[in-house]
This record gives structure tokens, sequence and C-alpha cells, in this order.
């Protein structure tokens, strides 16, 4: 059993046991998702319109850490202005624990 599910805005293909790095949750221990777009099971595929109701995934959080430092430099020629910058997005470390439909 397979589904596809929305965390911050963006869409993962989870299934039991998988690891996942997304945007940073503030959040601790288990967390439940809701927005199951697709369900698969022994290939029967269920589609909802957006969401599927009665179906949720559970995960549990892992931890915390960085992702890859992204440079932004800023530069305007011939006027002796240059900015370097960085930044590194918090990510969130999930592993699914199950995938749960009610009916």
């Amino acid at each position: 059993m397979w589904a596809i599910v929305e965390i911050g805005k963006k869409q993962f293909k989870v299934k039991k046991g998988d690891l996942l790095v997304v945007e940073r949750l503030n959040q601790e221990g288990k967390v439940n998702f809701k927005n199951v777009l697709l369900v698969c099971k022994d290939n029967e595929v269920e589609i909802g319109t957006p969401y599927l109701e009665g179906v949720k995934v559970e995960a549990e959080i892992l931890g915390e850490k960085k992702g890859q430092k992204v440079i932004i430099y800023k530069y305007k020629r011939r006027k002796k202005y240059r900015k370097k910058r960085g930044y590194r997005q918090a990510l969130s470390l999930l592993k699914v624990s199950d995938i749960i439909k009610q009916k």
C-alpha cells in the first residue's frame, strides 16, 4: 500500500517504513497527515477531489537537520558593490509508520 500525501505544500509518495526529509515541522513525536491525495492498495487506486476522506498517514519525527547551503551573491558592476549571504533551510526527518484507511 502506498499513498501520495501533501506535506507543507509539497507532494510525496510514501509507503510504510519510508524516510522523508521535509520542511521543518514545529512538532515533536508522532504526527498525522490528513491531506492524502491518492491511495493505492493491491492495484486498486482511489483518487481524492482534492483530498480523500477517512485516510491518514501516521509518521514519527526522528529529528531535525539543516539543508545544503545556498549562496546569495549581489553585485553591481563598476560600483564596488558586492554582497554575499548564505542560507540553510531547516528540515525535519520523518519515518512513515502507517497508512490508515477508515471505512
